[in-house]
């Protein structure tokens, strides 16, 4: 799951076309009966508006409005920002592929357009690709619940950075974000029950039928995943092509349909032993490599492994600057989220603190070519999501036995995965639609599922999971490193999406595929 807007900005004849116009008269059908995905009320028909974004003239800009509650299609009204590139092969667009780069709370508006070179060529040239964010988030209707900027600062600076150490550092983050539940209550407690991930693949389906796709063709990334499981449950018929990147369990996410939660949402998911192996190997790769490769280098794995706790026990007692103990572990589990550059900058920063100086911090990102401006993307639009969507243990209390059980597993990565929900304890509100399953409803076409092997994040075992709880899936194994296959690119990866997207042809049972580049493998 992703925890920054800007963070990862970075495949004959007349057999061939028999397959692939098979295919597409085989999908080319009328959207599902009205029924399928509940009995909601009719919905008025979306209209996009397309025009040129300002300033830049490759991307075209549109607002829809969609009803604030499904339930009450008459009723308010919300905005959701989208943008669309289009295909680039004039004469061989097949239609559109949607795009949502998780979070929950990842813009597609900003990360749609910072991303766009990882998308396949052949499904560049082939489809539109649009993005857009969800409601409550960023360029749309946001949750946003702090009057200034300065005021959402200062909110921010009253927390310990990463998580909490000791038992005065629990206290403060329990207040904190006990205090943005209250806030966020006050500002505008019905938005806060209706950014679910049920309310955004109706969302979804209706740009779809906007844009005149008669299915659906679809790419999620992280959380991503979760919005397209639910989509292919809620709307079945209408699934042309989907493929879930970096998978998150639905019997995980939703605690098998149980609001009683005794374990945090991550530790579900298992992404505490995740990190905790993904860390290992970074360790271990570095260590095999000479300091020009990887500055963190002690010489060998097991010695690069004593260096970092080392340096971990060190911190407890002695931060470097603002660089504590668990603003260590949280920058170091997020730096593996994207190997190239990602892992060699971590070796660097890491370095630095061994040697007692600061790191520097990274250099702005030029976003002056982006569609849509940089939006707000505070804490409380990840957790409106999160929170409302996922259950989790309410008192927060519980949250440092269940820390140390971690820990004692899995190291560093436990106690920052188990604070990573806590916020959930006191957030005021819960979705008012939830889809809780089940999951395995038949799709008319098969999923593609992606997994790597050592991710940070959303663990191997959560897509192999994804495949056996979806009625009809393929895994796809990516046996590198990082957090999705898009932004750490494989090419086998790629092509095998290709075929996938444009001619339905799925990869053979247990095919595995390597990343382009191993981690460290230039200075």
């Amino acid at each position: 799951m992703h925890r920054s807007v800007l963070r990862g900005s970075r495949r004959k004849g007349a057999a061939a076309v028999a397959v692939l116009a098979a295919f597409t008269a085989a999908l080319a059908g009328q959207p599902g009966a009205a029924a399928e995905g509940g009995a909601a009320p009719s919905v008025p028909a979306l209209r996009l508006d397309w025009r040129a974004c300002a300033g830049n003239g490759v991307y075209d800009c549109a607002t829809a409005r969609v009803p604030l509650d499904y339930a009450k299609p008459r009723g308010r009204t919300i905005e959701l920002a989208v943008v669309k590139r289009k295909a680039t092969g004039p004469g061989r667009r097949i239609g559109t592929l949607f795009f949502n780069p998780g979070g929950p709370g990842g813009p597609g508006t900003v990360q749609m357009p910072q991303n766009y070179g990882f998308f396949p060529k052949a499904v560049r040239e082939r489809f539109d690709i649009v993005s857009w964010d969800p409601r409550g988030i960023g360029n749309s209707t946001a949750v946003n619940c702090f009057a200034s900027p300065e005021e959402a600062e200062a909110w921010n600076a009253s927390k310990p950075a990463g998580f909490p150490v000791g038992r005065r550092e629990r206290q403060e983050w329990i207040s904190a974000y006990r205090e943005l539940g209250r806030l966020c209550d006050q500002r505008d407690p019905e938005l806060l029950r209706h950014v679910g991930t049920e309310d955004t693949a109706r969302d979804l389906d209706q740009i779809r039928r906007a844009v005149g796709d008669p299915k659906l063709t679809y790419q999620g990334i992280s959380y991503g995943t979760i919005l397209g499981a639910t989509y292919a449950n809620l709307f079945p018929s209408r699934v042309r092509a989907m493929t879930l990147d970096s998978n998150i369990t639905p019997t995980a996410w939703t605690n098998r349909a149980n609001d009683d939660a005794r374990l945090p949402t991550f530790l579900r998911m298992g992404s505490d032993r995740s990190a905790a192996a993904t860390l290992d190997q970074f360790l271990k790769l570095c260590g095999s490599r000479p300091t020009a490769q990887c500055a963190f280098s002690a010489g060998g794995p097991e010695a690069t492994r004593r260096k970092f706790d080392q340096l971990t026990a060190r911190l407890r007692k002695h931060p470097v600057g603002t660089w504590t103990y668990a603003r260590t572990v949280a920058d170091t589990i997020s730096g593996l989220y994207i190997v190239h550059p990602g892992w060699t900058q971590l070796g660097a920063r890491l370095q630095d603190l061994w040697r007692g100086r600061e790191p520097q911090p990274a250099a702005a990102q030029d976003t002056s070519a982006l569609p849509y401006p940089i939006p707000y993307t505070g804490e409380e639009q990840a957790a409106a999501v999160f929170c409302g969507d996922s259950p989790n243990p309410l008192d927060p209390r519980a949250y440092h036995p269940i820390e140390e059980a971690s820990a004692a597993r899995t190291g560093d990565a436990g106690r920052f995965w188990t604070w990573a929900a806590e916020p959930c304890a006191t957030w005021p509100a819960t979705a008012a639609s939830r889809y809780t399953g089940p999951w395995n409803k038949p799709t008319a076409n098969p999923v593609l599922v992606v997994g790597t092997a050592y991710d940070p994040s959303t663990p191997y075992q959560d897509a192999q999971a994804m495949a056996k709880e979806l009625a009809d899936a393929r895994l796809l194994t990516n046996t590198g490193y990082g957090h999705t296959a898009l932004l750490n690119p494989s090419g086998c990866i790629q092509a095998h999406e290709s075929r996938y997207f444009i001619s339905g042809t799925l990869p053979r049972p247990g095919t595995k595929c390597a990343q382009d580049v191993p981690p460290f493998s230039t200075p």
